[in-house]
């Protein structure tokens, strides 16, 4: 997330999303919210020509609503990008890291009715999938090494980015369990 981005919590410190920093502001300055952490950074009025002052205003890092927003969880997206991001890039069945050139495998495999879903995709190096072809990881004799899984949304658009400021861990530090569950 950019300097400019600033995460948005509901009166109960739930996480709402990130929101921008003219959003932020512009809420504080209506009184429906309070600044929760402050960036480290200050808005700075001209001079006062008659006392002299400088009036300062801290820029947010965090922000709390100062009443109850009711909200439906959001989804995340369904798309390659995702399943990747999800994956962080590494291959399902070796582990190997990629960019660009990393695929998209159905665990159960299309050509015997598997889905594409959340927990049928997993991210997959081009030498695992040609080896695994249209077999089930069983028949193909290639583990998986983690569960697929349905990312929350919260931490799957800030936490799996790695880009959000550390004062937001305290606050998105426990949608972060699990991401990385190993089968046994």
């Amino acid at each position: 997330m950019s300097s400019d981005s600033v995460l948005m919590l509901n009166f109960s410190y739930e996480p709402l999303g990130v929101v921008s920093l003219q959003r932020a502001v512009r809420l504080l300055f209506a009184n429906k919210a309070e600044v929760v952490h402050e960036a480290g950074r200050q808005i700075r009025s001209a001079r006062n020509r008659w006392t002299g002052e400088v009036a300062a205003f801290p820029l947010p890092s965090v922000v709390r609503l100062l009443y109850y927003v009711t909200h439906r969880r959001k989804t995340v997206a369904l798309t390659k990008k995702n399943v990747l991001l999800r994956d962080d890039y590494k291959c399902a069945y070796c582990s190997s890291k990629g960019g660009s050139e990393m695929t998209v495998d159905h665990v159960q495999p299309r050509s015997r009715g598997g889905k594409s879903s959340w927990m049928n995709l997993v991210a997959c190096c081009a030498q695992c999938n040609g080896r695994k072809r249209d077999r089930t990881p069983e028949e193909a004799a290639m583990a998986l090494l983690r569960r697929p899984h349905v990312p929350r949304f919260i931490p799957f658009v800030v936490v799996k980015r790695h880009t959000m400021p550390n004062e937001w861990w305290k606050y998105l530090g426990l949608y972060n369990v699990g991401i990385e569950e190993r089968i046994s």
